[in-house]
């Protein structure tokens, strides 16, 4: 069947699964993006995305312009790291990650004159972007994404090169841009759509391009009215349509997207590509254009500082090895009942041990929460209500699983789809036995036996 007979029409734009929390966004979703001034030092790490780490192209004590490799890897799946600040390197050390991961990362020291303010911002947002000047060769829009080591900047982090390569025996009719933004608290796709709808327009034509797409949405939620009031406004004379979803979550989710959309199904198993579609954040499309209309890596990213533990919520845009507690820091510091900082939101994000991490390309945002926003209840039996079920999103057994995954049932795991398992928090959000379900699964995936 070609592509061409695959291209679906507009779907409803909802969804029958999932849950509504309280998103909170309006703590920052007024705030401008402010641009962080440049610290003292970053640590970038060398793995930043799902696949193969980098290895480091720089000794200690060199000097770096800002867009310098520091590191990159052969592998193709894979993404090179650049230098987010003029400075000069350090010995590379260990860091960890968000996710508890300890890596190796290259430590610049700022030094000599630095990119600072509006100027920054102009730089990596602003200024024209023709589409007429969109290579016609898909390789060469392809090139330029690896090179620039762009990864999905809506928290998955995977290599945008890769999803850009597509193949001749599966056909790609529609690129859907993400701007659904569900996770409640983060806003930081919502200020870019507000303030910089450009190079996201830009980035979605070069991708669509280089994917042979012929039809390309960028889906918001319904909750975003000034969003979508900008992106219409954006796209008008481009072959791109804004689709309005219904607020749900997790609606930003690719499964979840490509079926509010289109109407298709991903198979359990799966891939977008197997239907016919890419999806890509707002963000990353922005960091496309980027790439390819400037030949400029990805050194930089906004990032949602928020929740109640926050004395001044922002969205900042900010280099990628800065620390999450300079974050806090320039937003006035943590409140006097700040109980718990999560690395995103609070339904995926990862909770922080510790403020002396660094910002990665996928860091969406930084909540951090109180006392009163913390539900706390004891963890009771299981009573087979059977809510998760309802919820869940891609259609699982989530009860099933977790409870495998605690007593390390491993067949029992596998039979009830525990890869397939998004770690969307909508099983362990409406339990009402308190059982940290999500928590379990994602446990259960980390410690799965491979053979």
């Amino acid at each position: 069947m070609s592509a061409q007979a695959t291209v679906p029409q507009v779907h409803s734009g909802s969804l029958s699964w999932g849950v509504h929390p309280d998103d909170r966004k309006q703590l920052s979703a007024d705030a401008p993006i402010e641009v962080l001034p440049t610290p003292a030092q970053v640590r970038v790490p060398l793995l930043q995305h799902l696949g193969a780490p980098n290895e480091a192209v720089v000794k200690p004590r060199t000097a770096v312009a800002w867009g310098d490799v520091l590191g990159r890897s052969d592998a193709f799946v894979s993404a090179p790291v650049h230098a987010p600040i003029a400075g000069k390197t350090a010995r590379v050390g260990a860091v960890t990650l968000p996710n508890g991961r300890r890596v190796a990362a290259v430590p610049i020291k700022a030094d000599g004159e630095q990119v600072e303010g509006r100027a920054l911002f102009d730089a990596i947002y602003g200024g024209p972007w023709p589409h007429d000047e969109i290579p016609d060769d898909p390789r060469a829009i392809v090139a330029a994404v690896r090179e620039a080591g762009i990864v999905g900047l809506g928290g998955a982090a995977f290599p945008t090169h890769v999803k850009l390569s597509v193949r001749e025996d599966r056909p790609i009719h529609t690129l859907i841009l993400n701007g659904a933004e569900c996770e409640p608290y983060l806003t930081a796709d919502y200020r870019l759509m507000l303030e910089a709808p450009e190079p996201i327009v830009a980035g979605a034509l070069a991708a669509a391009r280089a994917v042979g797409a012929q039809q390309i949405a960028i889906a918001i939620e319904d909750n975003k009215p000034a969003a979508i009031g900008e992106m219409k406004r954006a796209v008008a004379g481009t072959p791109i349509r804004v689709v309005e979803l219904t607020t749900r979550y997790p609606m930003g989710g690719e499964r979840q997207l490509i079926y509010a959309v289109t109407g298709l199904v991903v198979p359990t198993g799966g891939l977008p590509l197997d239907v016919g579609v890419v999806v890509m954040n707002v963000g990353t499309a922005a960091a496309v254009a980027r790439a390819v209309l400037r030949g400029k890596p990805l050194t930089h990213r906004i990032v949602s500082v928020t929740g109640e533990g926050i004395a001044t919520p922002k969205n900042l845009l900010v280099p990628i090895g800065v620390s999450y507690a300079e974050l806090v820091a320039c937003c006035g510091g943590l409140t006097p009942d700040a109980t718990r900082a999560v690395a995103g939101g609070p339904m995926m994000g990862f909770t922080l041990g510790s403020l002396d991490i660094p910002v990665t390309k996928g860091t969406s945002g930084l909540t951090v929460l109180t006392d009163s926003t913390i539900k706390k209840a004891p963890e009771t039996n299981c009573v087979r209500c059977g809510r998760c079920v309802d919820v869940c999103p891609i259609r699982l057994v989530p009860t099933r699983i977790a409870l495998a995954a605690r007593h390390k049932a491993w067949d029992i795991a596998r039979a009830y789809h525990i890869t397939a398992c998004i770690e969307c928090g909508c099983c362990a959000y409406t339990c009402p036995a308190n059982i940290p379900l999500t928590q379990l699964i994602r446990m259960g995936k980390a410690e799965l036996p491979r053979s």
